[in-house]
């Protein structure tokens, strides 16, 4: 049968220029079935297009943030069928292509992504949130690979590209060897999260957080996240400063600084307009 959570997804635009992606699938701590991956990869999708949006909060409702795979889903076909017989190689290929696009289109995105992390984020939960710009945990909040202790690989949806460069290349191979959970309090003291906070507190602060990035211009915070993530990558300082260079030289063009600097000389707040 099909999977029916049809609302295991929920997009909250109430609130201006911020999206909340709630993935909602309590009663499994949201875990990740093969049609919520492809709902969630449609969700993430629209947004791309949606320019009202420049900050994304992503958080999982309930008690966890999110399980990884939910083994206890069939693997699928595209119309969410599922597969006849014993999986082809291609079936599982296509499942983890399936898997590994929903954080490329988290990544891609040219809104800032702040990961609101409540309870597990375990396998390709933990990969979302490491493919998010800002993460935020609850005191709830732990860290899981996962995949290594049920004889996979610990490498799955990025997770091997993003942990290194979050946490270090030797933090990151003892916690994919091992596999042992990271508790909020550790997250935060090897600079996995931003901030740790109480569990009532993680959505505000999320919030509050967007709330600091609208502060600042459409075209400032779109082009720092770029510059940033591209320079994680630079092969040399003068590389690097050639991205920054480029960027900045585009941003004195734009009516927003013109805006900023005639605000800070009037004393007052500048009023963006993405321009």
């Amino acid at each position: 049968m099909p999977d029916s959570d049809a609302d295991d997804i929920l997009i909250d635009r109430s609130r201006a220029g911020i999206a909340l992606l709630t993935l909602n699938r309590p009663a499994r701590l949201n875990a990740l079935s093969q049609p919520t991956v492809r709902r969630l990869c449609a969700a993430l999708d629209a947004l791309a297009q949606d320019d009202s949006v420049r900050v994304l909060v992503l958080t999982g409702a309930g008690r966890g943030f999110c399980a990884g795979w939910d083994l206890t889903t069939p693997l699928t076909r595209r119309d969410d069928q599922p597969l006849d017989g014993e999986p082809s190689v291609a079936d599982l290929i296509a499942g983890q292509e399936l898997f590994a696009g929903m954080v490329r289109r988290l990544r891609a995105l040219d809104k800032v992504v702040i990961a609101a992390v409540n309870g597990v984020a375990v396998g390709a939960g933990f990969a979302l949130t490491l493919g998010a710009d800002i993460r935020v945990a609850a005191r709830s909040a732990s860290f899981h690979v996962g995949a290594v202790r049920i004889g996979l690989t610990a490498g799955e949806c990025g997770i091997s590209y993003h942990l290194p460069r979050l946490v270090g290349a030797s933090r990151a191979f003892e916690l994919m060897l091992t596999g042992r959970p990271v508790p909020a309090d550790e997250a935060e003291r090897i600079g996995l999260v931003a901030a740790l906070v109480d569990d009532e507190a993680l959505l505000p602060r999320a919030l509050a957080l967007a709330a600091d990035v609208l502060r600042n211009s459409p075209y400032a915070t779109r082009h720092t996240k770029q510059l940033m993530w591209a320079n994680l990558e630079a092969p040399s300082l003068d590389a690097a400063l050639e991205v920054e260079n480029r960027a900045q030289v585009l941003a004195l063009k734009t009516e927003d600084f013109r805006e900023a600097a005639a605000a800070f000389a009037a004393k007052r707040a500048p009023v963006f307009t993405g321009r």
